[in-house]
């Protein structure tokens, strides 16, 4: 990334060898900087009152509260909060939870260096992430709506995968112009510009079932 100034990331795990290994990872990545760490939902609530901090990774099982109800509760203290789920678990009914509890995104713990990486970049930039696996769960089983043509739930179920404009055009053979006319004409439809939110409705009203 171009700027200088580092993304502020807080982990909260309650593994103390899990945050040792991310922490050491994203160590590694000169515009990152790991300035806090919790192992439980009341930690972490008391870090963000002291500290500065641009996303936060949340494991789904802490030793006080489920890391889905330290989202919920974050995200309606701290409105436009960056969170992102690392799990081990590909739980249709967790990724459904987090999406509605305001995470920008749900990446597995098994999942490469690489992607977690491109997930904070992607999440800290304004966009949604998702690891290939559970994005393919949120493009499954897409369903017509009145509201939406084919052309745009199928533009839709791209930006479930995290897909770029670039990449949506190459996939359907039509030019970068064009898709963001589709996704201008989702936005206007459904009145909703922010990704996750968009996921949210969404998955809530039937368009995308996971």
């Amino acid at each position: 990334m171009s700027d200088s100034k580092p993304i502020r990331i807080a982990l909260i795990d309650d593994h103390a060898l899990v945050r040792d290994g991310v922490k050491s990872l994203l160590s590694a990545i000169p515009h990152f900087e790991v300035v806090a760490q919790a192992e439980s939902g009341a930690e972490a609530l008391e870090l963000l009152q002291s500290t500065e901090i641009d996303l936060l990774l949340i494991d789904i099982g802490l030793k006080d509260m489920n890391g889905l109800e330290l989202t919920r509760k974050l995200c309606a203290l701290y409105p436009g909060i960056k969170i992102l789920i690392l799990s081990m678990y590909d739980n249709q009914e967790y990724v459904r939870t987090s999406i509605s509890a305001g995470a920008f995104g749900y990446v597995l713990k098994n999942a490469p260096s690489q992607e977690l990486i491109a997930a904070i970049e992607a999440i800290v930039a304004g966009g949604i992430f998702y690891s290939p696996e559970v994005a393919r769960k949120l493009a499954s089983n897409i369903r017509k709506d009145d509201e939406l043509t084919p052309r745009e739930i199928q533009v839709l179920s791209m930006i479930a995968k995290g897909l770029n404009n670039k990449e949506m055009a190459r996939e359907l053979d039509i030019s970068v112009r064009t898709v963001e006319t589709y996704r201008l004409s989702i936005r206007r439809k459904l009145n909703i510009d922010k990704p996750a939110a968009l996921m949210k409705y969404a998955l809530e009203h039937g368009l995308i079932s996971i």
